[in-house]
């Protein structure tokens, strides 16, 4: 109870010095209280803006903080922009904790001493961050790996300093009557989520497995493998991967590498992640990420880091794809369609006013040229938008949004010239034929074949069983329901059924007709 008054004091105190009320009281309250606080506290020094203030607070208040500030820079549908473009320079830079405590996690998590399980084990530190840090080691067999450690008692610390997050989005939520929609107790319980899950390295680790699988056939992206028989939810041992930072642009320019290619390539991982997998690495930023310069893999991106992922299911993609189609063809009244059929728009909600803002808020960007328009802050004034019309910003489209600006940013820095745009366009026009074309069909097709061939002896039963206890009287109303989806899936499976036979027939008539010309043109 005395460690935790006093955390919250120092809380308080870095607070008052920053003059964090002032963003407060600007944003929520009537200028009179801003005026009697700044009285009250004259001997502050105010003048740096709001957001580098409450940048430097949180550094100050520690690891936690940073990384809640981190989350809070990807709110941009909740943040002002000037306070989200500050947090975003937030670094994850936390000195190394002892390498004995490394040692002992190990032995603890995988039942031996480092001198037993490796060749070699390095104990200085490579990299160290809040949750974890990494040292190189040597396998028995000679392969080269990297170890990562959670940080001792960190489940303890984000505990506590959680607990005192929530204590204070209650309260900003009651003194304030416009805290509401800052969703202070949502965005907290969204960090504390996340922060938990980063806890349990396994889940990391199968991260990893599930993107390395998805692109090992990749000539554009590697993934470190994991050593299952080392990793637990405190260790994780993985293949160790030899790059250049991608944010070395002169040593990879020494090297070939082709800057312009590695942007666009970039730019075709991640939409090959959201759109083909709907699976996708949702912290992209510079420190995350080599290049290969290996002949072998020459100009491969190396990804790192694997405890934040994002995942969208069929609907969001299919809702995303037409929104960035939508833009690219300034079609804004698609844009406003798309909104309202997705139920994130009120079903009541306008179509031509809902275009309207969507034009308003678009057109300035489009009258610049292509290269100078950012695409993820088109993405962001959507959502910005959207806001006026209540639309509910999905979890998973915020976590898409942040990688989006991360992808965009890193691709500028290598190429100042690259087009999102015009690079992003192909792909999701060839994704989305693939969705709505022939192939989509064939591969719907083979999805669900199986499904209704399980299906198919079951229907007359279950129809006769609904039929019957209908006629019955029991439970009519839950009976007729059942009823009309029964019907409904009898008329879905025969039009399958119809079509399978009517294209099934068409290909075998072509195929013997085709028999036929040949066998005649041999008498010629």
């Amino acid at each position: 109870m005395l460690l935790r008054s006093l955390r919250l004091f120092k809380i308080i105190r870095v607070a008052i010095l920053y003059g964090l009320d002032e963003i407060i009281t600007t944003e929520f309250a009537p200028p009179r209280i801003g005026r009697l606080i700044n009285t009250v506290f004259f001997w502050r020094d105010l003048s740096a803006p709001r957001g580098e203030r409450l940048r430097r607070a949180l550094e100050e208040l520690g690891p936690i903080f940073i990384k809640f500030g981190q989350v809070l820079s990807t709110r941009r549908d909740l943040m002002p922009p000037d306070i989200a473009n500050e947090l975003t320079r937030l670094q994850d830079r936390v000195p190394p904790f002892d390498s004995e405590l490394a040692v002992q996690q190990i032995q603890k998590s995988l039942g031996a001493h480092p001198e037993e399980l490796f060749a070699s084990f390095e104990r200085t530190p490579v990299a160290s961050a809040s949750i974890a840090q990494v040292h190189f080691a040597t396998l028995k067999d000679g392969k080269e790996v990297a170890v990562k450690v959670l940080r001792p008692g960190m489940r303890e610390v984000i505990d506590h300093d959680i607990g005192l997050m929530h204590v204070a989005a209650d309260w900003l939520e009651r003194l304030w009557e416009d805290g509401r929609r800052l969703k202070a107790k949502e965005v907290v319980g969204e960090f504390d989520k996340y922060l938990h899950d980063e806890l349990d390295l396994m889940r990391e680790a199968a991260n990893a497995s599930q993107l390395r699988r998805n692109f090992a056939e990749s000539t554009l992206l590697m993934v470190p493998e994991m050593y299952w028989d080392y990793c637990s939810s405190s260790v994780i041992v993985m293949e160790r991967m030899h790059g250049i930072p991608i944010s070395q642009t002169e040593r990879l320019r020494e090297e070939g590498v082709d800057l312009s290619k590695l942007s666009r390539d970039g730019v075709e991982i991640f939409f090959t992640q959201v759109f083909r997998d709907g699976f996708f690495h949702a912290d992209m930023h510079p420190g995350n990420i080599l290049v290969s310069v290996a002949p072998e893999t020459f100009g491969r991106y190396i990804a790192l880091d694997f405890g934040i992922v994002g995942t969208l299911n069929d609907f969001d993609k299919d809702y995303l794809s037409q929104n960035f189609l939508a833009f690219f063809r300034r079609d804004y009244k698609r844009v406003a369609e798309a909104h309202i059929e997705s139920g994130w728009a009120p079903k009541d909600t306008r179509v031509d006013e809902l275009e309207a803002a969507v034009r308003a808020c678009c057109e300035p960007i489009f009258d610049r040229p292509l290269k100078d328009i950012s695409f993820g802050q088109v993405l962001l004034r959507l959502f910005q938008t959207s806001r006026r019309f209540n639309v509910e910003v999905q979890p998973q489209l915020v976590l898409l949004q942040k990688t989006l600006l991360n992808v965009e940013g890193l691709g500028r820095q290598l190429d100042p010239d690259l087009d999102l745009w015009k690079t992003a366009k192909p792909y999701l026009e060839r994704w989305m034929s693939e969705q709505i074309g022939w192939r989509g069909f064939v591969e719907q097709l083979k999805v669900e074949v199986p499904r209704y061939s399980r299906l198919l002896p079951q229907i007359p039963r279950l129809a006769h069983q609904a039929l019957t206890k209908y006629t019955e009287g029991e439970s009519q109303p839950q009976n007729a329901e059942l009823l009309k989806k029964l019907l409904a899936e009898q008329r879905r499976t025969n039009m399958l059924l119809g079509v399978i036979v009517y294209f099934g027939g068409g290909l075998i008539g072509g195929i013997i007709v085709v028999q036929l010309l040949m066998h005649v043109l041999k008498f010629y």
